[in-house]
């Protein structure tokens, strides 16, 4: 089982090898010697979803996502909403895991970044924050919109990139996301605001 630690050399690995000016000007913003935080292990009905996205992911994403599958056990996992805001069958598909930020495995004030797991054939509705926010999705098959455009596939290892209070929304169909995100710019733990059913 890896340690959180382990996980963090992988993903900054993973982000390093991306030739997009958009993560390089992210990766800028951090630096990489954190502190380690002690964070309980949790566990959410969503993390029954990594297996097949170990399964599905390319080759590229396959390391990194086969990583966090084996160290889930190990990690601390969370949701934004509750039931009440989105319903109990999204919330039973929907889980985070922030790798580093004002509430991570690692302390950083300046970035938040982890891993967000949407099960299959679920609808995340538009929503905003302040914070600048980069997507890379590890497995290909979600749709995503910003602004209130058409939904529109895009590919593992793709870069999504949303501004500050840019409204967006994420639709999975059969198979579930397994994403990597990073959070700059805004309050790091800020809930989002949801302006849309989907």
């Amino acid at each position: 089982m890896a340690r959180p630690l382990e996980l963090l050399a992988a993903f900054q690995a993973y982000l390093r090898s991306l030739d997009d000016a958009t993560v390089k000007d992210f990766l800028s913003w951090i630096e990489w010697d954190m502190r380690e935080r002690a964070l309980a292990p949790s566990m959410l009905s969503c993390l029954g979803s990594l297996d097949r996205a170990v399964e599905i992911a390319p080759a590229a994403e396959q390391p990194l996502a086969r990583l966090l599958a084996r160290s889930r056990h190990v990690l601390h996992w969370g949701q934004t909403y509750t039931a009440a805001d989105l319903g109990p069958r999204f919330i039973d598909g929907y889980g985070w895991m922030e790798l580093f930020g004002s509430r991570g495995h690692f302390a950083n004030q300046r970035v938040a970044a982890g891993f967000l797991i949407l099960g299959p054939d679920i609808v995340y509705p538009d929503h905003r924050h302040v914070a600048e926010e980069l997507y890379v999705p590890l497995t290909a098959g979600t749709a995503w919109r910003k602004d209130g455009g058409v939904f529109a596939p895009r590919g593992a290892g793709e870069i999504i990139h949303h501004s500050s209070n840019v409204d967006h929304a994420m639709r999975t169909g059969s198979e579930p996301l397994l994403a990597l995100y990073l959070w700059r710019g805004g309050p790091l733990a800020q809930k989002s605001t949801i302006i849309g059913s989907g």
